[in-house]
């Protein structure tokens, strides 16, 4: 097949013609043109979802990981990071051509007192830098760890977590964060984790390092807003007037960050699944320029995975609009094309 277009971020036109589940720039005569004109995008991606159940209570459901990943994908989005999940994603996932790319952390790792009992791998904090190698090991080359929970509770011991982002790192993978306090974000990128979760109440002086060190932030800004009015609803408490006080300064963060040069990326944290353009939407609110907020869930998202973007020899891999997602967001839920593997989706 035939494609052609103006590819995002370089607006350039360019023709690629799909070979096998790649993309080629060399013509294949007789080739059926699918794409003619408009705006092409690698596949969007979400870099924090959780497919697989929707309720803390419920159980993992293999019936209902494949129902959410088909929702990303008749989305636009084509990779999807999973930083934490109930039990490992099945192997049958990477073989279904149907899906999107998946990039998993294996299980939520959590010490004592900082994630539900019993929903992710539970563990001591004298085991979980030998569970974090395990679980990357065992996944994508990447781990999650619950840095804290409770905002009145001691978040992980930064000797703890910098003995596990060592250890991670020493065998080539990679620590994704879960951080919602102001000591358990600090620890954090003390410890040097590759990616900073959510990301309440952190502190604006740190954000020159996770430049430096290369720790992304992904604000998942979708879930904090749904849930604005309803915290505001409740009775003042410590915990309400933590969590909106840490919500205030979530989207002033996340403009300085990426002005202080940190990679910000898109992850909704959120159901249904397949909505990170509502994600785009909120990166745009919190100041962040078009193409750096669309980039947060495509071609820089991508690269930070580990996949290029649209050009010869890349996955075939993309979604196609008729009019520029950077000139008019509300586009990026209603792509004309979607394209997976070298497959017409839509």
């Amino acid at each position: 097949m035939e494609i052609r277009g103006i590819v995002l971020p370089e607006r350039e036109e360019r023709t690629f013609w799909v070979d096998g589940e790649v993309l080629r720039t060399d013509p294949v005569p007789g080739a059926e043109r699918v794409v003619d004109g408009g705006w092409l995008l690698p596949g969007l991606v979400d870099v924090h979802t959780h497919p697989g159940t929707e309720e803390f209570t419920a159980p993992f459901s293999d019936e209902v990981l494949r129902r959410h990943l088909v929702e990303h994908r008749d989305a636009g989005v084509l990779l999807v990071r999973t930083p934490g999940t109930a039990v490992r994603v099945p192997g049958w996932v990477d073989e279904d051509p149907e899906l999107p790319r998946v990039r998993s952390a294996g299980r939520w790792l959590a010490t004592p007192g900082r994630f539900l009992p019993g929903f992710g791998r539970d563990v001591s904090e004298a085991e979980v830098v030998a569970a974090a190698v395990e679980e990357a090991r065992a996944s994508s080359g990447w781990c999650k760890v619950i840095a804290d929970w409770k905002h009145a509770d001691p978040a992980l011991p930064l000797d703890v977590f910098t003995e596990l982002v060592e250890a991670v790192h020493a065998i080539g993978g990679r620590v994704a964060a879960h951080c919602q306090t102001a000591d358990g974000s600090r620890n954090a990128v003390l410890a040097g984790v590759d990616s900073l979760e959510h990301g309440m109440h952190l502190d604006p002086a740190l954000l020159d390092r996770m430049a430096a060190q290369g720790t992304a932030f992904v604000p998942t800004l979708s879930v904090f807003g749904a849930g604005v009015e309803r915290r505001r609803a409740e009775r003042p408490s410590a915990r309400r007037d933590w969590w909106l006080s840490g919500w205030e300064g979530l989207l002033p963060n996340v403009r300085a960050a990426h002005e202080a040069g940190v990679t910000v990326l898109a992850g909704t944290d959120s159901f249904p699944c397949g909505t990170v353009a509502g994600e785009v939407e909120w990166l745009l609110q919190a100041g962040l320029p078009a193409e750096a907020a669309l980039g947060a869930a495509s071609w820089a998202a991508r690269s930070w995975l580990g996949l290029p973007g649209l050009v010869d020899g890349a996955p075939a891999d993309l979604v196609a609009y008729d009019t520029d997602p950077t000139a008019d967001p509300g586009s990026l839920a209603h792509p004309s094309r979607i394209i997976l593997r070298g497959r017409v989706i839509a």
